[in-house]
């Protein structure tokens, strides 16, 4: 899969929200994949596509990474599906 780069808009951090208000932060964004490697012995992505994990700017990621989805729209709202 290549990135479709017109549907990149969401890349980049956004803040958790809810009827609350935001919280927190996450990442959306597209990683090539490695179609070699063993899910199994890997925390990457082995599938190339859009991908979004908590994370606050400059920090390491808490969690694994969620995805692969088509856009990066699809993963922002994703990550905005709280229920």
């Amino acid at each position: 899969m290549e990135p479709n780069y017109e549907a990149n808009e969401y890349a980049g951090y956004h803040e958790f929200v809810s009827g609350d208000g935001s919280f927190g932060s996450f990442e959306v964004f597209w990683h090539d994949g490695d179609p070699d490697a063993d899910p199994d012995t890997t925390d990457q992505p082995t599938e190339a596509g859009w991908y979004w994990w908590a994370c606050f700017p400059g920090c390491l990621p808490d969690g694994e990474p969620i995805g692969p989805f088509e856009t990066s729209r699809e993963a922002w709202e994703d990550a905005q599906d709280l229920d």
